[in-house]
């Protein structure tokens, strides 16, 4: 069963200190394991089945980055946004259809805003379609050793027969770090600017907890507030999995009181996949303890992040409250649970754009041509795939604006990210090759606080009716 945490004094401290704060009754799963070793250091009922809701989009990351590092594409490669990605309920981006961005844009995008319709634009680009791209995820996820998962789709929108559990999540967290390191800086992010627009990260963890890295939170009413959550200290990498938590702070003190328990304790020299299988095989629905008469929203519970300039003194910030002062300060410390939320976190936006890369003469990929378009779609000639349905119209959530407006955001979120890349000091690229066989270079650099995006030369996947992001998120 694994050592249990709760029958250490110090657990016991820590989560009598920690979760009476949490005000949640029902035990719901978690785990905690060494990211280096992968042995348990804490569980609860985690094999049992749980819908994972945006943590599904860990095992769609883990096959875009897979994917990449198979040649069958890069991180330039463009995408392009289909009709039945634009329908997508918030957490959103809101780009119209026929939008392009590339692979490093999009990911950027899709775990610091946690957009389900990027979600749609990847499974599309990368296998033509939602249902086959599943298809790879679950294919993918037996072969990590993941026994209590299964998708149908990139973006974890609710569906009976779409689940996972604690066990299986860590086990793609690990492997997300253990296989492609060079990349992890993509779940670090605190926020990002496309033009005069910032999108924050909605992991409380984030700038809160002393070495965090990063990782993913996922919210719906069946699932509750779900996080995975990884930090290092020192030469320890630490994994929280919580799950089902009925308020996004109740999730993050969880997950801080467990990544504490994790710092002072040692692996029991089990593994995860060596856990039992748990008697349950159906996910419980939440709705009821989490929603109820009064339905939650992810941006009612998650936290309002503050974004701090470059300068920290235009964000009139003091020397010894700028993010780098405060890590190299706390980074190898635990945090009380009842200190998580003293300090308010800044970060510095990271540029993003729309449209190609300069230069850019390799394929693009979007979803697999079906024989019906949908109608009123004004899109580029490029764009020729969508999904067979009729587009629904605007989403009243979202807030669209013109033509017009929509270049303008993308050609200064190209500004921005060229005088970054000028002014930066981090640069790391990697050389891959796409799928055609055409020679380009990906873009590796996300870390938390600066970030070199790739230069673009136009605007030309604009299109009318592009949107900035969905206020709301998941």
């Amino acid at each position: 069963m694994g050592f249990d945490f709760r029958r250490s004094r110090f657990g016991l401290l820590l989560l009598a200190f920690g979760l009476g704060l949490c005000g949640t009754a029902a035990a719901t799963p978690y785990l905690v394991i060494d990211a280096k070793t992968g042995e348990v250091i804490a569980q609860q009922d985690a094999t049992e089945p749980w819908y994972p809701a945006s943590l599904t989009k860990l095992m769609s990351v883990y096959v875009a980055l897979k994917a990449v590092h198979d040649k069958r594409l890069t991180f330039d490669t463009p995408f392009v946004v289909s009709a039945r990605a634009a329908r997508m309920p918030p957490s959103k981006m809101g780009f119209a259809p026929g939008t392009e961005l590339t692979l490093d844009n999009l990911l950027k995008m899709l775990l610091v805003k946690s957009a389900n319709d990027l979600a749609i634009v990847l499974a599309e680009g990368i296998d033509g379609s939602v249902e086959d791209f599943a298809a790879e995820m679950n294919a993918t996820a037996a072969s990590l050793g993941m026994k209590e998962s299964h998708f149908v789709n990139p973006n974890g929108l609710h569906d009976p027969n779409h689940y996972s559990s604690a066990r299986d999540l860590a086990i793609v967290a690990q492997a997300l770090y253990r296989d492609f390191p060079e990349d992890a800086g993509y779940f670090d992010i605190g926020a990002l600017k496309l033009g005069n627009i910032i999108v924050s990260t909605h992991n409380g963890l984030m700038g809160r907890y002393p070495g965090i890295d990063g990782m993913k939170t996922g919210f719906t009413c069946p699932a509750g507030f779900n996080i995975v959550a990884s930090a290092t200290q020192g030469d320890r990498q630490i994994i929280a999995v919580v799950l089902g938590y009925p308020r996004a702070k109740a999730r993050e003190l969880r997950a801080a009181a467990l990544l504490n328990v994790g710092f002072h304790s040692r692996g029991t020299g089990i593994m995860p996949t060596a856990l039992p299988s748990s008697p349950i095989t159906t996910p419980p629905n939440m709705r009821d303890q989490v929603c109820g008469r009064h339905p939650v929203t992810a941006e009612e519970e998650d936290f309002p992040i503050e974004v701090a300039e470059p300068d920290a003194a235009k964000a009139g910030l003091g020397n010894d409250e700028t993010p780098a002062h405060f890590f190299a300060q706390n980074a190898t410390k635990t945090v009380p649970a009842s200190q998580l939320f003293e300090r308010r976190p800044v970060f510095e936006p990271i540029p993003v754009f729309l449209g190609p890369v300069a230069g850019w003469t390799g394929p693009v990929l979007q979803a697999r041509a079906t024989p019906e378009a949908p109608e009123g779609a004004t899109v580029p000639a490029t764009a020729a795939a969508y999904a067979p349905t009729k587009a629904s119209g605007r989403n009243r959530q979202n807030i669209s604006v013109g033509a017009s407006a929509a270049r303008a955001i993308a050609e200064k979120a190209h500004v921005e990210a060229a005088r970054t890349k000028a002014k930066s000091k981090t640069t790391s690229v990697q050389t891959v090759t796409s799928h055609a066989g055409d020679a380009s270079k990906g873009h590796a650099s996300h870390g938390r606080h600066v970030s070199v995006a790739s230069t673009p030369a136009t605007a030309h996947g604009t299109a009318a009716g592009n949107a900035p992001p969905s206020t709301h998120v998941q």
